[in-house]
């Protein structure tokens, strides 16, 4: 998943809530685990998509239903979120938003108890709402929490933990959900008696039951820790200002906001259906736990290819980086519709190094030159997330023309990139 930057990050001080000469490693270091764990459980629907879609027997259709509740879940929860935040502040908020998805994540359990397709799917609302408040309150942090200087480096950190979570998830969920179930270590093929399906169910209990535990934990952790206090805002623009700007008169935010929807519907389709895709008779032919393990490679090539791609844009242009990128993930996408086998498998695990550098680069060049009205223009590109939701049709394409040619759309995804890469994301104004 991307790592959301809040915009009441742009708010705070960097260096402010510490007093001078103060340790700043363990508290940053406690910070991480919570970018860590928001993409670790994130993730853990691309093993859970497949394993939910044989024990309810779903089409694709109703598959990818459950991640644009998810998803959905960003566009619902941000504003009262940030609402909630002014009431309790910054770090009871990220107890509460832990909390919340241990909730969820409790609930979850109760859903494979009974089992049932409906409540699982508002658990994962609830989870999903929880990580929306955890991240609105957790980003400011990592600025606060050291000197002014070095807080690009704290952020490209914990980005980077974040992307480690999502690396390992697949290997917790191919581990501990599909192993453990019959459709998980069985042919594409089979299919399964009411009594397997049931025992697949429950094989869900134990792995949320671990990471409500965690969740839990961290909570008490967060609650007990002497966390620095934020400190006042100091990019605030008087309202008079602000009444001389427009920000519909900046193509690079006009056209960066339905970019990032746009990607997130690329992202999240390819990472949704990839687990069904590969375990194809004429792909790689594997069962959904072997499938499942692929999956790390193709999380494990988005964070090799932030650190890459965070170098290289030292030296060139973010544009320029940000269209050969999206060059690059439209051949490999086109790659994997228009053939067969381990070539077809390969070039789908390739988009995640490719797709590494898009939503940090359209997100940073997105605000660019837009001086008192950063602010809000990160707002609108943070609600943009919610284009995830929007692989349900993806779901519809896969029922109606096969999930192979599904990938069409992924690839018309990465051709508006292009356009934004090229022209978009120019920041002459529109007027």
């Amino acid at each position: 998943m991307p790592p959301v930057a809040s915009s009441a990050a742009a708010s705070a001080a960097p260096g402010e809530g510490l007093p001078p000469g103060a340790s700043y490693g363990r508290a940053l270091a406690l910070l991480a685990t919570l970018f860590f764990m928001w993409g670790f459980i994130t993730v853990i629907n691309n093993t859970l998509l497949p394993h939910l879609r044989a024990v309810f027997d779903l089409n694709y259709t109703q598959t990818t239903l459950i991640e644009s509740v998810w998803f959905i879940a960003y566009f619902v929860a941000s504003i009262p979120s940030a609402k909630l935040i002014e009431k309790i502040g910054y770090k009871m908020a990220m107890v509460t938003g832990l909390l919340i998805m241990a909730a969820g994540a409790l609930g979850m359990m109760v859903a494979a108890s009974i089992p049932s397709y409906g409540v699982t799917l508002v658990m994962l609302f609830v989870i999903a709402s929880g990580i929306t408040l955890l991240q609105v309150a957790a980003n400011p942090y990592v600025a606060v929490v050291g000197p002014a200087e070095t807080a690009s480096s704290r952020l490209t950190l914990v980005q980077a933990l974040n992307s480690a979570g999502t690396m390992l998830a697949p290997l917790f969920g191919a581990y501990l959900i599909l192993g453990r179930s019959k459709s998980g270590t069985a042919s594409a093929t089979t299919v399964l008696t009411p009594a397997e399906r049931l025992a697949d169910a429950h094989s869900v209990i134990l792995p949320y039951g671990l990471v409500a535990a965690v969740l839990v934990v961290l909570a008490v952790v967060i609650a007990r820790y002497p966390l620095p206090a934020m400190g006042s805002a100091t990019s605030r623009m008087a309202a008079e200002e602000r009444k001389h700007h427009s920000l519909w008169s900046h193509r690079n935010l006009v056209f960066g906001i339905p970019a990032i929807f746009i990607y997130l519907i690329a992202e999240i389709g390819v990472a949704n259906l990839f687990v069904n895709f590969v375990s194809q008779g004429d792909i790689a032919n594997l069962t959904h736990e072997q499938a499942g393990r692929y999956l790390t490679f193709l999380w494990g090539g988005m964070m090799v290819g932030r650190f890459a791609g965070g170098a290289i844009m030292q030296r060139v242009r973010a544009e320029t980086v940000l269209a050969l990128a999206a060059v690059g993930a439209f051949v490999v996408m086109m790659i994997t519709v228009f053939t067969h086998g381990p070539v077809a498998m390969w070039a789908l695990i390739s988009v995640g190094l490719f797709h590494s550098i898009m939503f940090p680069t359209i997100f940073t060049l997105g605000i660019k030159g837009l001086g008192p009205l950063t602010e809000e223009a990160s707002g609108l590109l943070i609600m943009a997330i919610a284009g995830g939701a929007l692989v349900v049709v993806q779901g519809k394409l896969a029922d109606a023309f096969g999930l192979q040619t599904s990938f069409l759309l992924t690839a018309a995804c990465e051709l508006y990139i292009i356009f934004y890469a090229l022209w978009g994301a120019k920041t002459k104004a529109t007027d």
